[in-house]
């Protein structure tokens, strides 16, 4: 029988939203779904999910996640998928557990590769060895050194959750959903709860992965232009080794409370003042099967708070009740749910805030939303749709995310990738002037008594009382334990650290399949760039396939900026977009920008030069439009560059608030990007600019200027001007556009006087004055885990690495960066990072429970390197490389990567040559690497992110090494 023979047509037809033909499958033997996508997309995709859900909040599907990905039957090593990220030109590659799925998403651009792909993870997913120590690493397991050493957990999971739990928004978010669907799996935490993971069995463990991981339990899908076909071999190869199982249950929808409800939680900080409260309204909203129904909501959920413009996200802005908006609809649920509500707030203001949000809805309900909102809505989402512009994200597999929203749940999946007639339909509604946005605010929301108001508030004995409960409780098993017990303790923590050790067996290792270096590009990939002067303004033109969008980028040189005003970057970048100008207010501007463009904003950009100590910094406004809309942009960006309201007190009152409140909050998402920042800012000229406006100084810089608009607020404005007198200047701007050669036709002309009529003045530049001093800082935070970095700048010590240091440190960040941070430590993630442009090499961790020890794994990377490497590790480190150098790119990152290029002078023959120094990497360059990486462990300094506790226990074991600064 052929492999088509195996599957049954369910469907085929042509779905244009996607560009694709669709083949919906049934496997006959098993019942497992498939959706083949068929077009002339290069960025192919596979991917299979399966319904997990979770029946308690151990993160038993989490941790699963993660162990089916460590060793399989036809693949038996340690982990196949490090070695796949290692030499593979994948463009995704990862897995995510959701509250009720797990999903096991790859993409490459390469035929050979992404086969490769989906096979190993076809068989990890369907075959892996799952060993009671792969359980232990990614899971939970007690570790006992010695009879004297106090019982520990470790665990990659339990690490990433405490870190996860560290988070106030992650546990404002995780409670309401629980107090929203307390009678499902969704009201449990499908991540995994620190303090109940370590009840969780192996045996649990195991019987989970055989009831769900199962092909009657699968939905597939294969997207791109690869043969289709062969895809329906690969998959038979697998599937035929089963028979027919039982699906997993479908989440059963959550019975519907009678009333309101009301709940108080609390969250470690610490520090507790009246503004660190979180409120929230939370609705849980019936599922439909009507996807015009679907986008109606989506609409409204975007109209009532898609922006600081939105009505709901206005009223709470302005009403001073706390610091930045949160809320939108929350999808990845049978049944979605909407919030709304206030971060840094007064938890006192709880009853104020709900009244706000449910007195401005009744109104909105009575008197309608604004056309002018509805129509930029409307558009908004119209563009997004037909855009296609997923980002970093391969189109292919957010295609899947969206039929798994119907799939999971016994619907049709290829409807959900369909929206013209939905579409059709409500503009229709609209057009007709139904109140379709009203009706859905009263039956909804108003009218809905399944809501939890929830007040998170912080408590700073919460943390101490968490980690002395944790230590009572491992005290209390180790009391319980005999000598016995306690050697075989011991004895397993041994075992484990000897497996975590051990070398795979090469004839093992072999097994992974791989490319080869004649596989490998020999050259560069190049973006068409044309370089003109319109008005004399330097021009970039990439003529690449946008379905008529225009991608318009214009910067101005950051370094005509004196030093004392880079901090107010930020600040001035929102303001020129949310403040308004002369003519509308900043609702009014936001309705135009939303009605007649697909966005337009400002954005930093700092780099060091290629070839030299000097750095390119540059604001730059980004929108785009259809061509036949360019006149409306162009008039738009002429306005907010030449007339924001930067004397408006009120709205740059509001946006410090919430800059400030979401760089608290990105704290522990982000730690290891803080950390970061803090110890590159005194290497070089574009980091210390990028410290100044997006690190802690950045934090500590907001909290000053919301005490001086209210005490100086002259000061303020004036800075605010000054930055536009400084930058807002021809004579120093780059633009940059992306089209197809017809829209650049009809754009060229009105660019042409656009540029003309730009403020013109000689250009000087300002004096940013020498770097701060390195040295070794400990930031103090309330989480349960550590983000460490340690690094130096080569350059500054005379060196200028080759491109052989990229693939060096690629193999690092997949064998021993990952063996003994994330393996045997226990971390989330260890990498290393080498930016060629500024000779920067350094270190860092993530969701890290060490501190001085991760250190002492970063100063031992010289050893590691001048052990032998082998030939398989030596080609995949630089298969890896090369892949990360030909990332997938969408039209748009495409146009502003050539401007990045050429602002920082990454010409193409740089960057040949430091691709032919990639792929001509020896073993000898790794001995030679060793040595340059010493200067880390001699000449690096560190920053570390952490608790008070973590910090101090350091500098106690290090003699005071870390300077201490409370950072929240």
């Amino acid at each position: 029988m052929s492999a088509a023979d195996a599957f049954e047509l369910i469907r085929e037809e042509q779905i244009d939203e996607v560009n694709a033909l669709a083949r919906y499958y049934r496997h006959k033997k098993t019942g497992a779904e498939l959706i083949s996508l068929i077009n002339d997309d290069e960025n192919k995709v596979f991917g299979i999910a399966f319904a997990t859900p979770p029946e308690d909040s151990t993160g038993i599907a989490h941790i699963l996640e993660h162990s089916v990905l460590c060793g399989s039957e036809q693949f038996p090593v340690k982990k196949p998928f490090v070695e796949m990220l290692k030499g593979s030109l994948h463009t995704f590659l990862n897995a995510m557990t959701f509250p009720d799925k797990t999903v096991y998403p790859v993409a490459s651009q390469n035929l050979a590769d992404f086969r490769n792909l989906t096979e190993v993870y076809l068989d990890a997913v369907l075959f892996p060895l799952l060993s009671r120590e792969t359980f232990e690493q990614e899971g939970w397991h007690y570790e006992l050194e010695n009879p004297d050493a106090p019982l520990i957990y470790k665990g990659v999971v339990f690490n990433e959750m405490k870190g996860g739990y560290s988070s106030p928004d992650q546990v404002q978010r995780t409670y309401a959903q629980n107090a929203l669907f307390p009678d499902n799996t969704y009201g449990l935490s499908s991540g995994g709860d620190p303090k109940v993971m370590p009840e969780l069995t192996y045996e649990q463990f195991a019987a989970f992965h055989k009831r769900y991981y199962h092909p009657s339990n699968a939905q597939i899908i294969f997207y791109g232009d690869d043969d289709p076909d062969a895809r329906l071999e690969i998959l038979e190869k697998y599937l035929s080794r089963f028979e027919k199982a039982e699906r997993a249950p479908i989440v059963p929808v959550q019975p519907k409370f009678d009333a309101p409800r009301y709940e108080v939680r609390t969250y470690p900080a610490d520090e507790e003042n009246k503004r660190s409260a979180f409120v929230t309204l939370n609705w849980l909203i019936e599922e439909t099967d009507d996807h015009t129904e679907a986008l109606r909501r989506s609409v409204l959920a975007h109209a009532l708070l898609g922006n600081s413009a939105a009505p709901l996200y206005k009223a709470l802005t302005e009403s001073g009740l706390g610091e930045s908006v949160i809320g939108g609809l929350n999808g990845h649920y049978r049944e979605p749910w909407f919030n709304a509500g206030l971060r840094n707030a007064d938890a006192e203001s709880a009853d104020k805030i709900e009244t706000l949000i449910l007195d401005t809805l009744a109104s909105l309900a009575e008197h309608g939303i604004d056309k002018a909102t509805v129509e930029s809505t409307v558009n908004t989402i119209e563009f997004s749709l037909r855009e296609k512009n997923t980002g970093g994200y391969p189109r292919g597999i957010m295609y899947f995310f969206a039929a798994l929203g119907d799939w999971l749940y016994g619907k049709d999946p290829l409807e959900a990738l369909k929206y013209e007639d939905a579409l059709a339909t409500l503009k229709a509604e609209l057009a007709a002037g139904k109140p379709v946005l009203e009706e859905r605010i009263r039956s909804l929301l108003l009218d809905n008594s399944h809501r939890v108001t929830l007040v998170l508030k912080a408590d700073k004995e919460q943390a101490e009382r968490e980690e002395a409960a944790e230590r009572a409780k491992l005290d209390a098993v180790r009391a319980g334990l005999s000598e016995e017990d306690v050697a075989g303790v011991i004895a397993t923590t041994q075992k484990l650290k000897a497996l975590q050790n051990a070398p795979d067996k090469p004839e093992n290792l072999a097994k992974i399949p791989t490319l080869e270096l004649k596989d490998l590009e020999r050259e560069i990939k190049t973006v068409p760039t044309e370089e003109l002067a319109l008005s004399k303004v330097r021009t970039l033109y990439h003529d690449l396939p946008t379905n008529g969008i225009v991608y318009f980028d214009l910067g101005f040189d950051l370094k005509t900026l004196p030093r004392e005003l880079i901090p107010y970057l930020p600040i001035f970048s929102r303001a020129l977009t949310q403040t308004g100008t002369s003519k509308e207010d900043y609702v009014a501007l936001s309705q135009r920008i939303g009605r007649s463009t697909g966005g337009i904003g400002a954005q930093r950009f700092a780099s060091s030069l290629v070839d030299g100590e000097g750095s390119a910094a540059m604001l730059i406004v980004r929108g785009k439009a259809m061509a036949d809309k360019t006149d409306d942009l162009l008039a738009i960006a002429r306005d907010i560059l030449t007339d924001a309201k930067l004397d408006n007190r009120d709205r740059i009152r509001q946006l410090v608030a919430q800059d400030k409140a979401r760089h608290e909050a990105g704290l522990v998402p982000s730690g290891h990007m803080v950390a970061f920042s803090r110890l590159r800012a005194s290497m070089t000229e574009a980091d210390w600019l990028s410290e100044q406006c997006g690190g802690v100084l950045q934090l500590f810089f907001l909290r000053e200027l919301a005490a001086k608009i209210e005490d100086d607020w002259e000061s303020v404005s004036e800075a605010l001007a000054s930055i536009r007198d400084h930058l807002v200047n021809a004579t120093t701007a780059v633009a940059n556009v992306t089209a197809d050669a017809e829209s650049w036709t009809q754009f060229r002309p009105r660019l042409e006087a656009f540029l003309g009529d730009l403020p013109t003045r000689p250009a000087v530049l300002a004096d940013w004055g020498s770097l701060p001093a390195p040295k070794n800082e400990g930031l103090t935070i309330p989480a349960q885990v550590n983000y460490v970095a340690k690094g130096v700048s080569l350059k500054k010590l005379g060196y200028e690495p080759s491109g052989a240091l990229s693939v060096v440190t690629k193999y690092l960040g997949t064998t021993y960066l990952w063996d003994k941070i994330r393996v045997e430590g226990g971390a989330y993630g260890g990498f290393a990072r080498f930016d060629p442009s500024a000779g920067i090499y350094a270190f860092g961790s993530y969701r890290d429970p060490n501190l001085t020890a991760t250190l002492d794994v970063y100063d031992g990377v010289p050893d590691k390197l001048r052990e032998d490497i082998s030939d398989t590790d030596l080609t995949r480190s630089i298969i890896g490389t090369i892949g990360d150098l030909d990332g997938y790119q969408l039209p748009d990152a495409k146009g502003f990567t050539a401007l990045v290029r050429t602002l920082t002078g990454a010409t193409d023959a740089y960057r040949q040559a430091r691709r032919d120094q990639v792929l001509a990497t020896s073993k000898a360059d790794f001995k030679e690497a060793a040595d340059l990486i010493a200067e880390v462990a001699r000449n690096g300094h560190v920053v570390a992110l952490g608790s008070e506790s973590a910090i101090n226990k350091a500098n106690a074991e290090r003699n005071g090494f870390l300077e201490v600064t409370r950072v929240l």
